[in-house]
Parts: structure tokens; C-alpha cells; sequence
């Protein structure tokens, strides 16, 4: 890992997310790419136009906003040691997103996003869960503060089939790093029910692939998958959820 991207619009969870992605940079030799997209009207830029953008009042005073903001930011004690590169680009959040992700040959992406309780804890905002879903790199959601970031217990929550695999390595890369535990976890509804047996086989033929250890499997029965992972995760106290997300 050598590239870090962290999306930016100055809010605490934006802060949150830079502080966890300063602590995988230390672990690793990282460096951290801050970017903040500014969404301004499509009458006030022409993106065909973009070399005339000086000439524009409204984006002089737009752009300055945002760099005074990143020099507050950058200034941030977490960031001590760390190489940061700092951009303000003109395009929508998530596409700008995806193309800084891809024209900077970014390993990880760390997003904020706003917590949510009961039902919606799934729920993580349009913007992160668009990149969620898009991004052809990892990427990290962080909901809350978190004062030193580390990894004990990781949940890998899948249905162990072969496209899943080609993820999976990541998933090894990034545990390696914290020397964490992967909990393989597969949730067994009523809707969609497996024997014990062949949940097993599946598991084992899909680990037969990768030379890892550390890892425990584990078969858990919830009325819905999404239920099952978060009262798993709870079980064990996780501190972190992995996903395969198949594009979808």
C-alpha cells in the first residue's frame, strides 16, 4: 500500500476518516491524498471552459475558501511525519472521486460518514455508498472517532463463491498489516438456507486457494443476511466489517 485517498469537505466526519487513514499510513509508509470537490453550479463552470475559471469571481472566492480551509486541515496534529498532498477540484463528489482515485494509482480509500442506529446502521450515505459500490479499490467507511485505529477482529462476510476471490487477497494484505484475525462468516437464512456440510465445503475449497491461517469459520442463522452480520459482529466484538460488494 502506497497511495492513500481521503475525500474532504471539512466536516468532523471528514476529519474522523483523515485521522484513521493517517494511522494505516504510519503502519504502512503511505501517503495521503487529500481531495475537496467543490460542486458549484454548472452556470458558474463551464467544464469546457475551465481555463477561464480565474476570471470568475465566485470561483476566486470558492477556491480561496477552500484553501484556507486545507491549511487548517493539513495542519491537523495526526498528520505529523506524513507526506500529504492536497487538491480542490471542480466535479461532482463521486465521480471526482473515482477519477482521482484512478489518475492517482490510489491503493485505499477512506471516507467519513455519518452514523446511523438500529435499522439504518447499514446505511451510509449516497455519496460514500456510490463509491462504495463503483470503486474498483478497497474502500474504508469510518462512522465515528476512533482514537487509535486498529484491527484484532475482522469479519469477511461472504457467500464464498469464486468471484468473491478475487477480492480476498486484499482483504489478507490489509489484515497482515494490523495482524488481525479474519472471521470467514457465512449467514444462513430461512430464505436462502445452506446445510452446515456444504457451507463448510464451500468455505474450505475457497481458503484452498490462498496461503493464510489466521482465520476462523464461522456459520451464523439470522432472519436477513444484513441482521445476521451486525449481530455478529457484535458477538465477537469486530472491528471490522469486510464486503465483497460485486459491483452492486
Amino acid at each position: 500500500m502506497k497511495r492513500i485517498l481521503v475525500p474532504i469537505d471539512f466536516s468532523k466526519e471528514a476529519e474522523c476518516a483523515a485521522k484513521v487513514a493517517a494511522d494505516i499510513a504510519k503502519k504502512t509508509g503511505s501517503e495521503i491524498h487529500l481531495v475537496h470537490m467543490l460542486e458549484l453550479p454548472v452556470t458558474t463552470v463551464d467544464p469546457a471552459e475551465m481555463n477561464s475559471v480565474s476570471s470568475e469571481p465566485q470561483i476566486i472566492y470558492f477556491m480561496k475558501l477552500a484553501h484556507e480551509k486545507f491549511e487548517k486541515f493539513v495542519n491537523l496534529p495526526f498528520f505529523k511525519g506524513l507526506k500529504v498532498i492536497q487538491s480542490v477540484q471542480f466535479q461532482h463528489a463521486f465521480s471526482g472521486i473515482i477519477s482521482e482515485s484512478e489518475k492517482n494509482n490510489i491503493d485505499l480509500i477512506v471516507m467519513g460518514s455519518q452514523g446511523a442506529s438500529g435499522l439504518q446502521e447499514m446505511f451510509i450515505g449516497s455519496n460514500t455508498e456510490k463509491v462504495v459500490r463503483r470503486s474498483r479499490i478497497p474502500v474504508l467507511v469510518i462512522k465515528k472517532r476512533i482514537e487509535e485505529f486498529k484491527v484484532d477482529n475482522l469479519i469477511f462476510a461472504s457467500d464464498f463463491n469464486k468471484e468473491s476471490k478475487t477480492t480476498f487477497q486484499r482483504v489478507i494484505d490489509f489484515a497482515k498489516v494490523f495482524d488481525a484475525r479474519i472471521h470467514l462468516l457465512y449467514i444462513n437464512t430461512i430464505h436462502n438456507f445452506n446445510t452446515t456440510k456444504n457451507i463448510e465445503k464451500r468455505i474450505a475449497d475457497f481458503m484452498a486457494d490462498f496461503d493464510f491461517s489466521n482465520y476462523t469459520t464461522n456459520i451464523y442463522n439470522d432472519i436477513s443476511i444484513e441482521k445476521g452480520i451486525l449481530s455478529f459482529a457484535r458477538d465477537i466484538d469486530a472491528d471490522l466489517i469486510a464486503l465483497n460488494t460485486h459491483g452492486r
